[in-house]
C-alpha cells in the first residue's frame, strides 16, 4: 500500500478481454506510476491484437513493447505531448469495457471500501469478484 496525503492508497490494474471480463489483476501503491507498472501485466498480449489505454499509460517504452510483440497501443496521447503518436478515437471508445469492469468491481462492498488493510488479502477479494463477474457472463438469462 502506497502512503500519501490521503492516507493509505492503492491501485487496482485491470486487463480485461473485448466482454470486459478480466485477464490481468495487479495492485500497486498510489503513488507508482501508472505505465511503468504495466509492462508485467501484458505478457498475455501478442501479435494482432490491440491494447486500449488511457492516458495514463502514455509512454514511447510501452509503445515499444507492444510493437515489438506485433500488437499496436491505442492509447491516448497526453495533452502537452510534442510529436502526438498514431491514435484512433473509434477504437479508443471502446474502452469503456474497462470501466464497466471497474463499476462491477466496486459493487462488492468489501472491494469498494477497502475493508482489508493487508495487499494480498485484498488482491484476494479482488480475484474473488473478478471471478463472480467471468461466472455473471456465462449465466443464462432466460
Amino acid at each position: 500500500m502506497g502512503r500519501s496525503r490521503g492516507g493509505l492508497t492503492t491501485k487496482i490494474h485491470a486487463l480485461v478481454d473485448a466482454e470486459g471480463r478480466p485477464v490481468a489483476l495487479k495492485l500497486t501503491p498510489g503513488q507508482a506510476h501508472d505505465g511503468k507498472s504495466a509492462a508485467d501485466m501484458l505478457d498475455g498480449l501478442g501479435e494482432d491484437q490491440i491494447l486500449l489505454a488511457d492516458r495514463a499509460y502514455d509512454s514511447n517504452a510501452l509503445r515499444q513493447t507492444m510493437d515489438k510483440r506485433g500488437a499496436w497501443a491505442c492509447i491516448k496521447p497526453m495533452p502537452g505531448r510534442k510529436d502526438p503518436p498514431a491514435f484512433s478515437p473509434f477504437l479508443y471508445r471502446y474502452r469503456n469495457h474497462v470501466e464497466r469492469f471497474f463499476n462491477r468491481l466496486k459493487h462488492y462492498r468489501a472491494i469498494a471500501t477497502r475493508f482489508e488493510k493487508l495487499a494480498d488479502n485484498y488482491l484476494a477479494l479482488v480475484k474473488l469478484a473478478a471471478i463472480r463477474i467471468w461466472l455473471r457472463s456465462y449465466e443464462s438469462v432466460s
